[in-house]
């Protein structure tokens, strides 16, 4: 007899609308909240999404968008904006989330290279692509979000159409089209490489599977009861993958809009039941300084998880202290964008608490989907000691194998490992800690200084807003660490100050060479710290 190699399961294509259409069906009544803005408030449901979704999906398919084309978005997150990551790869083509906080002059690249035909625009950038109209010869198109009458005319964008009135006649029935689950979905491009930034090309595959681990237990706990706040941009790897995520689980969404202040944040978790937050640390501790100035609480939230840079203790204190529960995850764009994250396995649950809390601020477990090596200079794989650092790789499904047009060249190894320009250890627990970002880690006298571990305990200093520690020209020892800080509104702090706080907590020989009290933090597009232009200003400070 022939041996039966196939199943017999049903073949079920692992495509974006499947997520749209599941809310749609199981959760219609679940609400979805976007603050507006001019401040309002805009609430609607899931059916409702669907409906505006297929009506956009029709619309742009009326307009001869065709499979494979590139549409881009410049818009904060809002309603419009979700509507466009359902709409857009639901048609088989490709939703290119464009960060409006970059350089003009690295907009314009990014539309261009991407080859965008139209333009999703909001109403607070058409000014902006106005200035580089010029420079994006390929979008013959600019579909500005909202109705007509909601920016002055005319525009230097030609004959604009706008999104609400282009919909509205459109019908809210349609025939998603079918194709490949391996299909193109979405594009970000990530500025976390050298030279220009370059493109990471998801697909429908990796999106759903993305979805399905970030929505588990261990992972970021997603589920119908839920109420989830994206603080993390639309742009910024697909608001690590949360539009999608919660019409799979069907938990209330809330959007946030341009407004990502404290104040504004702490309103709708308290006023809309928010349960789980996600975005950098910065966004939290506005909330946190907010929430303290007023003596207000965080209402029934939970759960925030941090990622872009390390969980600051003192972060994690405070939140602990409301009764919300601070999570490490880590991630790029490159990975869709979970990587690792700090949940306690079945050992670590079991540990003292001071001694869990310290292990649950490295950056985390892997989750299925994803593997990971630690690689030595010798090439050789180090051992998960808890103390080896080397450069860490990963693979997986949500993984990318390299960047758009081939940019960068061929990026896996011979064993499929995609390199993420970070450097770390893993303990025998299974968690990785990164030491630093490859370009950050301070040399000194041919040993490593790990510049996270220092800024963790100096912003745990009552006078600190932030720290970075970043290497400066050393004559005698190639590099010396720089800790270079802001302070709290009203505080004050003398170098000796931050030296006694350090002194018994790191190593001597890490101790920094000086100290410098700055008025601002240069920093990312997406809120986190850019250590170049400190390195940049600094290098030579202590020759000085």
């Amino acid at each position: 007899m022939q041996q039966v190699n196939y199943s017999l399961m049903q073949d079920f294509t692992l495509t974006i609308p499947t997520l749209l259409e599941h809310a749609a069906t199981n959760h219609a009544a679940t609400e979805v909240v976007a603050r507006q803005q001019d401040g309002s408030i805009f609430r609607y449901t899931y059916a409702d999404l669907a409906n505006r979704s297929r009506q956009a999906a029709n619309a742009l398919m009326r307009l001869g968008v065709k499979y494979g084309d590139v549409v881009g978005t410049l818009a904060w997150n809002h309603h419009w904006h979700m509507e466009c990551f359902y709409a857009i790869p639901g048609i088989g083509a490709v939703c290119h989330t464009v960060n409006p906080r970059l350089f003009e002059e690295q907009i314009a690249y990014i539309i261009d290279h991407a080859q965008d035909t139209f333009l999703m625009v909001d109403q607070d950038f058409v000014e902006l692509v106005e200035r580089i109209v010029d420079k994006i010869p390929n979008v013959k198109q600019f579909i500005i979000l909202g109705a007509h009458g909601c920016v002055p005319e005319p525009t230097r964008l030609g004959d604009v159409l706008y999104y609400d009135d282009l919909i509205a006649a459109q019908s809210p029935e349609i025939e998603w089209p079918e194709f490949d689950e391996r299909t193109a979905s979405g594009l970000c491009y990530t500025s976390g490489t050298t030279g220009n930034p370059k493109g990471v090309l998801y697909s429908h595959r990796s999106t759903v599977l993305h979805s399905m681990a970030i929505a588990q237990p261990d992972n970021l706990s997603l589920s119908a009861l839920d109420c989830v706040l994206p603080a993390a941009p639309l742009y910024h790897a697909q608001s690590w993958g949360l539009p999608y995520a919660a019409c799979m689980v069907g938990s209330k969404f809330v959007l946030p809009g341009r407004h990502l202040d404290g104040e504004h944040l702490l309103q709708l978790i308290r006023e809309e039941g928010v349960t789980t937050g996600c975005g950098v640390p910065t966004i939290w501790t506005m909330v946190l300084e907010c929430a303290e100035k007023h003596g207000l609480d965080l209402g029934v939230l939970r759960c925030l998880l941090i990622g872009g840079t390390a969980l600051p203790t003192s972060v994690r204190d405070r939140m602990r202290d409301k009764g919300v529960d601070a999570v490490q995850i880590w991630g790029m764009t490159e990975t869709s964008p979970l990587g690792t994250i700090g949940r306690p396995n079945r050992q670590v649950a079991a540990f003292p608490q001071e001694q869990r809390d310290v292990q649950l601020l490295k950056q985390g477990r892997l989750p299925w989907g994803v593997q990971m090596k630690i690689v030595l200079e010798d090439g050789s794989r180090a051992p998960h000691d808890g103390e080896t650092s080397g450069d860490i790789w990963v693979k997986g499904p949500w993984i990318t194998r390299g960047y758009l047009h081939g940019d960068g060249g061929d990026q896996l190894d011979g064993e499929g490992f995609f390199p993420t320009g970070d450097v770390g250890h893993i303990d025998q627990y299974g968690y990785m800690k990164i030491t630093d970002r490859s370009k950050d880690v301070i040399k000194s006298g041919g040993e490593w200084i790990s510049s996270i571990d220092i800024e963790d305990i100096a912003s745990g200093h009552p006078a600190v807003s932030m720290a970075a520690v970043i290497a400066a020209y050393h004559e005698k020892w190639d590099e010396r660490p720089l800790l270079v800080l802001t302070l709290k509104e009203g505080a004050s702090l003398q170098k000796q100050d931050m030296l006694d706080h350090l002194s018994g907590k790191i190593a001597k020989w890490w101790t920094p060479d000086d100290v410098i009290v700055i008025d601002e933090m240069p920093m990312t597009a997406t809120g986190k710290l850019r250590k170049l232009d400190l390195r940049e200003k600094y290098w030579n400070h202590l020759s000085r």
